[in-house]
Formats: structure tokens, C-alpha cells, sequence
């Protein structure tokens, strides 16, 4: 299955009303992409991705090729076609500072990094966050931003944390256009990086 003809931006929102970490992915005109959740009490990582919150058609699954493994990643798949699309790989060592991450196609050929914009604003929001009180509104100023690259060089994505009390809001916008299949690839690599930045702070 493809993700196209995507009316962007797209609209990450976490749900606060449930202990799992579902969100939806609506578009500019509040119309549902997908229903994101990731099932709770795993030892690795996995992630559904349904056609709405109805749950009612699985579309992608996003599952952790290692248990525990500094240089994880993550498996893409497309349960319409059952086929592999490709996977996100974390980029170990160097993600300690700035996050940093691979995503390569189904032939684990790399097709394009994304990175974090700016170190510092998660380093401050670390340290803001643990003031009392201040600290609660730090989801409202300290806001971190990624770039997805492609081999080319070229900027074809931008990924923003937006300003919201929980952190429960993320907006992707598309900078160029791009190949319906690599779109796709795209799109389920930055909702499962969500995740996990999401749970790192």
C-alpha cells in the first residue's frame, strides 16, 4: 500500500486519554491519514498503523529488530501486500547528542537520514524541565525540529515538534515533491522516530 496524495501539512496528535502511546495523523483539511498505536508491554517495540481510530483495517506494522541494541532498528512492513517496505536504524553514538537516524528501503539501501535541527533545544529542555513549575510549560517554548535528506543532498521533509502542554503535537511538512513509494517510506519511518524521541524527552 502507498501513502499518497498526501494533503500536507500533516498533523501528528499524541492522545492523552490512554496509557498507550496512540496518536492520529490528520491533514491540512482535518482528514484522517492514519491511526498510529504502539502496544504496550513489549520488550521490543511495536507499532500498528490503522486506517483510522476505528482500528478497523491494519495498514503497517513497525516492528524492533533487536531486543535492546544501541544501534536499533526498525522494521516497515505492509500488511495490505505483505511486503517489507524498508526500516529506520538509529544511529547509536551519534544520536547521544544529536539525534540521527537512517532510513533505508527494502534492499537495505540508504535513501535518506534525518536529523535534529538543533541539539540544544532538547539540552534545555532537560534541564528547564526539571524546574518546578517553569518546567511545566517548557512543551510551549523549547520545541525541537528535524530534517529528512535525501542521498542527493536535497531537503525533502521537515518534521516540528508544535507548542502544546504535553508534547503532544508534531506537524510534517513536505519541502519538494518525491516518489509515491519513497513518501511512503518516509512518512512510516518519522511516525515510528516520533515515538522514540517522544520517549526520550
Amino acid at each position: 500500500m502507498i501513502l499518497n496524495n498526501l494533503n500536507y501539512p500533516l498533523d501528528f496528535k499524541f492522545k492523552i486519554s490512554t496509557l498507550s502511546s496512540d496518536f492520529n495523523i490528520t491533514d491540512r483539511n482535518g482528514n484522517y491519514v492514519a491511526y498510529v498505536r504502539q502496544k504496550m508491554f513489549k520488550l521490543k517495540e511495536d507499532v500498528i498503523v490503522f486506517n483510522d481510530e476505528s482500528k478497523s483495517k491494519e495498514l503497517f506494522r513497525i516492528k524492533a529488530n533487536q531486543w535492546i541494541d544501541f544501534n536499533s532498528s526498525y522494521s516497515l512492513s505492509d500488511l495490505v501486500n505483505n511486503k517489507n517496505f524498508g526500516r529506520l536504524a538509529r544511529k547509536g553514538m551519534r544520536s547521544l547528542w544529536k539525534s540521527s537516524y537512517d532510513v533505508l528501503d527494502a534492499n537495505d539501501q540508504p535513501k535518506f537520514t534525518v536529523t535534529e535541527d538543533n541539539a540544544w533545544v532538547k539540552f534545555f529542555d532537560g534541564i528547564v524541565g526539571e524546574i518546578p513549575v517553569i518546567g511545566m510549560f517548557t512543551g510551549y517554548f523549547l520545541n525541537p525540529s528535524y530534517t529528512v535528506r535525501g542521498t542527493d543532498g536535497k531537503e525533502y521533509f521537515k518534521l516540528k515538534k508544535m507548542p502544546s502542554f504535553f508534547g503532544r503535537r508534531f506537524q510534517l511538512d513536505r519541502m519538494i515533491d518525491i516518489d509515491d513509494e519513497d513518501e511512503s517510506l518516509v512518512v512510516l519511518s518519522l511516525l515510528m522516530m516520533v515515538l522514540l524521541e517522544r520517549a526520550r524527552g
